[in-house]
């Protein structure tokens, strides 16, 4: 039975070891996703109302993480959300979690007031939970382009299209330096950084 709940300061540990075995060697060797996670809860972008993690077996499972991003056009600034990393245990992949964290934190989102939601994502995933790519509303990334993973989710219909503009998210996702994520990975068991077929090239 796997429980979706708010995330504790009890959880915090489990969580970004969870959030560690799901990332690791995925993207690249090693990962920063969960240097991410620790920077994102201590920063004033992080929306701790919209973030939850999946508990199964007593353990943290999986999780989903909100900040704050904006939307910039004409001179006007829109607050809207972002969230990343959202991830899944390896040994719990493929049963559905990510996709119930994803909807019921949709859920609470869209009794607020934000607009929409913002993320760079995997396109072969997202668009099955209704997310389009961000062109379809005006929306350009802040060097002004676009790409197949970059896509967003109207929490109000109509909402983000009548925004558009530029995109900008939280600086903590540009603060993720080598030697913070290094020196913060001793916390946790080692694993080797290996370079894999599939991986983004640096």
């Amino acid at each position: 039975m796997v429980y979706i709940r708010k995330e504790t300061e009890a959880d915090y540990f489990q969580a970004e070891l969870m959030t560690k075995k799901a990332f690791w060697n995925l993207h690249h060797p090693g990962c920063d996703e969960h240097y991410l996670v620790h920077a994102l809860r201590g920063s004033a972008d992080y929306l701790e109302e919209f973030s939850l993690v999946a508990e199964c077996d007593g353990k943290i499972v999986g999780g989903i993480y909100y900040s704050k991003a904006w939307l910039e056009k004409d001179g006007t600034r829109t607050e809207i959300l972002n969230f990343g990393p959202l991830c899944v245990d390896p040994e719990y992949q493929n049963q559905g979690i990510g996709g119930k964290l994803l909807e019921e934190s949709i859920g609470l989102a869209k009794k607020s007031t934000y607009p929409g939601i913002v993320i760079f994502g995997e396109p072969g995933y997202y668009p099955k939970h209704g997310f389009k790519t961000c062109d379809q509303f005006g929306i350009t990334t802040k060097e002004g382009t676009n790409s197949d993973p970059f896509m967003g989710y109207e929490l109000k219909e109509g909402a983000l299209s009548k925004i558009g503009g530029r995109y900008y998210e939280s600086t903590v996702f540009d603060e993720l330096f080598p030697e913070k994520v290094e020196e913060y990975d001793q916390m946790f068991p080692y694993m080797e950084k290996l370079k894999l077929p599939g991986q983004w090239e640096d």
